[in-house]
């Protein structure tokens, strides 16, 4: 549990409530360690906090409305969405009216706690996972095959999905497409291993940790750029002159500029690290794009099927940990050490 920005986190006891006709209780495998957990973790500001938002593990319980999973199925977790408004209506769940609070707000829709007498806050991304056991809804589970690992799939609910969805969704990049994916950690190589699916290329990785460099380039990059060494804007000019799409992890405003200026007319760059959608000159568009605008019931069973064929090596980023390490993971993430670390939830005492 987290109580204060940036303090070591604590394994407690909760006491959590049955599930809601509308909800499902899951007994957490594993759950990875999104960036997202770390800045919300390192802000502070929430008291006691369950973080975690990559969860994947057992239905032990379904409320009396829950139709598309029973108890003993297999889950990975993903973000909430309200199902109710004209964006998830759609198809757009990515874009949901109440996106916000049901992610970030630390509660249910109706403003309740799952935790009995409210002992900590919970409900991150519709799960809080850091937990042997999480409430979810049928808008945020996707039922996957008893066959596989769960602790090799829990990754798949945002960061993998994201990276992949942004070159397949929100891009909809082509093959024989140029594209140039700034920062290469969990979301930054799932957009190149999707590029790679999808044909594009060149296909350039920008990051400043060469072991990240060069595991982009076995996961698929055709170039990788070292940015604290090498002139981006040069070596891009020299691979390709001009972009067709870029996708930014890193919220560096100078890599933003340098791949703006370096767009086509009509090109398209993604920003995953916040933002707003721009207008640029000479039809050039930068969009901000949340989880890859992909709808999860569709799109992690879709990364499994890659994964399974070999197209989409995601398991070569995690490195595992006890749920008792998990201020081990987390530095490990910081500093680097980690790509993608997954708490697995045995033994967790």
């Amino acid at each position: 549990m987290a109580r204060g920005a940036g303090q070591p986190m604590s394994i407690e006891t909760l006491r959590i409530d049955a599930p809601r006709d509308d909800e499902v209780l899951v007994r957490i495998v594993a759950s990875g360690i999104c960036r997202t957990d770390i800045d919300m973790w390192e802000a502070g500001g929430l008291g006691a906090a369950v973080l975690g938002h990559e969860g994947a593990g057992v239905v032990e319980e379904t409320g009396r409305a829950i139709t598309a999973v029973k108890p003993g199925d297999h889950v990975v977790l993903s973000y909430q969405s309200c199902g109710r408004c004209r964006f998830c209506r759609g198809g757009h769940p990515t874009a949901c009216e109440h996106f916000w609070d049901l992610n970030f707000g630390f509660e249910r829709a109706n403003g309740s706690s799952g935790y009995a007498n409210a002992q900590a806050q919970g409900h991150f991304f519709g799960q809080s996972s850091f937990a042997t056991h999480a409430l979810a809804t049928e808008r945020n589970i996707v039922k996957v095959s008893k066959a596989l690992p769960l602790d090799v799939l829990a990754p798949l609910g945002c960061g993998l999905q994201t990276g992949a969805g942004t070159v397949m969704n929100s891009l909809r990049v082509r093959s024989r497409c140029s594209l140039a994916v700034l920062g290469t950690g969990t979301v930054g190589l799932a957009a190149i291993m999707a590029a790679r699916i999808v044909g594009a290329g060149p296909i350039i990785g920008v990051d400043l940790r060469p072991r990240r460099l060069a595991l982009a380039r076995e996961l698929g990059a055709t170039h990788v750029i070292d940015s604290r060494k090498t002139d981006v804007s040069a070596r891009i000019e020299r691979i390709c002159e001009r972009l067709d799409f870029a996708i930014d992890t890193t919220g560096s405003p100078a890599l933003i500029a340098t791949a703006e200026d370096h767009l086509l007319p009509g090109g398209c760059m993604a920003i995953l690290a916040g933002g707003s959608d721009r207008e640029l000159s000479d039809g050039r568009r930068v969009l901000a794009v949340i989880q890859g605008d992909s709808v999860p019931q569709r799109f992690i069973p879709r990364l499994i099927r890659y994964w399974r064929d070999g197209q989409f090596p995601f398991d070569r980023l995690i490195r595992f940990y006890d749920f008792k390490d998990i201020n081990r993971a987390f530095a490990d993430v910081q500093n680097g050490r980690a790509v993608k670390a997954v708490l697995r939830m045995t033994n967790a005492a």
